[in-house]
């Protein structure tokens, strides 16, 4: 039984593009141990703005750091069952522009997390996409335009 204990995890989320040949692509990783592609992504640390935060979370977890464009998509709240309670995410997507050549790369991740030290491989997809994204994190994919 789901206990009445609801726990709300303040997330930032990116949306990671580039343009090559004039067709936009977007910025994925996927983790051999769960399915689904991912985007950069984590929670946002007490006293920090989403924005600080999607900044420092892409940096940790991608090593990109230098972007032409950055704007808030919006926010949404996804939930899922955790043990014996729900737990919502409060997320905050933004759409980062970068002019990055390389097409696929590994980045080791940095920060506090409990993902340090994990490799994550990086590559892109084409959009619009309908690949599978792991927690539901292309819900504001529509958004980019």
């Amino acid at each position: 039984m789901i206990s009445q204990w609801v726990d709300t995890v303040p997330k930032a989320c990116a949306y990671i593009t580039r343009e090559v040949d004039g067709c936009p692509q977007l910025l994925v990783f996927h983790e051999a141990a769960v399915s689904g592609l991912q985007v950069p992504k984590g929670t946002i640390e007490h006293a920090e703005s989403p924005y600080d935060a999607v900044l420092r979370e892409v940096a940790e977890e991608s090593g990109l750091t230098d972007f032409s464009a950055i704007r808030p998509l919006g926010a949404d709240t996804w939930t899922r069952e955790k043990a014996d309670r729900l737990k919502h995410y409060r997320r905050y997507f933004f759409h980062l522009e970068v002019d990055e050549p390389r097409d696929a790369w590994e980045h080791t991740v940095t920060g506090r997390g409990e993902e340090v030290g994990d490799v994550y491989s990086y590559s892109w997809v084409p959009l619009p996409t309908d690949a599978a994204f792991r927690q539901n994190l292309d819900a504001q994919l529509s958004r980019l335009g």
